[in-house]
């Protein structure tokens, strides 16, 4: 990018929006993706995801760890954003307009991807995580 190109809008919020999902939710997706490839089995797949959960199933520290690193990739990706169009000769109305957009593209498409992946990861477990673990146990 030269010093005089504005950032793309849409290639940045998508970057950090999806970046910002992805770390959020990497607490259940990852154990679901490997379990899918077989490079996990059921058992260790939900000892990976008790991990970030408390013994009665809500959030634990480490999925809470996720989620404000996910928030920092967010704020970071607004505030380079602002860094990078601020060496740009764009109208100051402008810049704000697009910071604007950029902070609400972020926030909704992270969060819609995130609540999308931890609808899809809660399916896959109880279809298909814990039935395989339950196998393994011999609990059947």
């Amino acid at each position: 990018m030269t010093q005089n190109e504005k950032p793309n809008l849409v290639k940045w919020g998508l970057k950090y929006a999806v970046s910002a999902a992805m770390t959020g939710i990497l607490c259940c997706v990852a154990p679901a993706v490997l379990f899918m490839f077989g490079l996990m089995s059921g058992v260790y797949a939900i000892s990976f995801a008790d991990f970030f959960y408390q013994k009665d199933g809500s959030t634990g520290t480490g999925a809470w760890i996720l989620r404000i690193l996910a928030l920092c990739i967010g704020i970071y990706g607004i505030y380079s954003f602002q860094k990078k169009q601020n060496q740009c000769t764009i109208d100051p109305k402008r810049k704000q307009k697009n910071l604007i957009l950029l902070s609400f593209t972020i926030v909704i498409l992270g969060i819609g991807l995130y609540l999308g992946l931890e609808k899809w990861s809660a399916w896959y477990f109880d279809a298909h995580i814990v039935p395989a673990q339950q196998k393994e146990l011999n609990l059947n």
